[in-house]
């Protein structure tokens, strides 16, 4: 037994002269959550499907509960499941026919597929549309159903890669309850996710992947810690002496200041690098200076960095040549593995 559900060491895998995974090591705790960030390209999705076993690595290991992915790749599918970014059951059946048919080929009988499908139709909140064909589906509800496809028979190990994309803000937090009552029950599920208050709000530890690389590891705290011991956010006024305000914060907190996208609001990080004050010190020397340039603050916040400001300063905003290192080749490598892994 292993205290770890995923463990790689210099994984690799090349799609001809690209590099799309090039020596990631993780180590994700079982029974968590753990968060993989990127931009777009940066191999997320290709880590996955290697884990997954629908790509064969390069170069490298990675053994999910100790067996390695390539020589135990059957007691791998064993024990995951896999939810695509996009919806992978059939849309001209309902949500019902679904999930016994996936049942079905899952070895269930049929008096069990039909009773775990109404178990999860009814704890995703899908029972009063049971009987409506997918097509009929809000978004909300096609990613709440994949999930419950991946988990008719509950895995040990969920990957879930970019869940969320393009859900509202309520079918959003309908998919967050899913993914903490699975956890729950002692599934790990590894996120990917470009939203950063979704890894925020779910994942204990995360990992940043950029060009095929691991370039930060850690718990939320550390990775904080590693871009400022604060984030003082202000709001002006006066929206006109906003351009004034931030060569003030600037000058006197030594540190790059971003306009938020309220027209009366800025933000700074504070490193607390080159002087011995702490966050709150430099962030009252700030507001002293702003006060004596006759500029009004309306209120002011001192906390953690978020982890926007976290992704954005490790990845510098995206990947530099824009290469879609997620995207599998047309000649042959496998597409996404839709439902559950089996």
């Amino acid at each position: 037994m292993t205290d770890l559900a995923i463990e790689t060491e210099g994984l690799v895998k090349v799609f001809g002269a690209n590099r799309a995974v090039d020596g990631v090591d993780l180590r994700v705790p079982a029974g968590t959550v753990y968060g993989v960030l990127g931009p777009n390209g940066a191999g997320k999705t290709t880590v996955v499907k290697v884990l997954a076993t629908l790509l064969r690595p390069d170069g490298g290991r990675a053994d999910v509960f100790g067996k390695d992915v390539v020589k135990d790749a059957d007691a791998v599918r064993g024990r995951v499941s896999l939810t695509g970014q996009y919806a992978s059951v059939d849309e001209d059946l309902t949500g019902t026919e679904n999930l016994v048919l996936l049942a079905r080929l899952l070895g269930h009988t049929r008096p069990a597929a039909r009773a775990r499908s109404e178990e999860l139709l009814a704890a995703f909140g899908l029972a009063e549309a049971a009987d409506k064909q997918i097509k009929n589906y809000s978004g909300g509800m096609r990613r709440r159903i994949d999930i419950a496809a991946s988990i008719l028979n509950t895995p040990d190990l969920l990957f879930l890669d970019e869940p969320t994309t393009g859900l509202d803000p309520r079918s959003r937090n309908q998919v967050w309850d899913i993914v903490r009552a699975v956890v729950a029950q002692g599934t790990t599920v590894l996120l990917t996710t470009q939203y950063l208050d979704e890894a925020d709000r779910l994942a204990s530890r995360v990992a940043v992947i950029d060009h095929g690389r691991v370039i930060a590891e850690g718990t939320k705290g550390e990775r904080k810690a590693s871009v400022g011991s604060g984030s003082v956010h202000v709001r002006l006024r006066d929206p006109e002496r906003r351009r004034e305000a931030e060569a003030v914060l600037r000058g006197a907190l030594r540190a790059t200041v971003q306009p938020d996208p309220d027209p009366v609001a800025l933000t700074a990080t504070v490193d607390g690098h080159g002087t011995d004050l702490g966050a709150a010190e430099q962030a009252a020397r700030a507001l002293a200076e702003l006060a004596r340039a006759g500029i009004t603050v309306d209120s002011f916040a001192l906390g953690q960095p978020s982890l926007d400001e976290v992704f954005l300063a490790l990845t510098d905003g995206a990947s530099a040549d824009g290469a879609p290192a997620d995207r599998a080749p047309a000649d042959g490598a496998p597409a996404d593995r839709k439902g559950p892994a089996a």
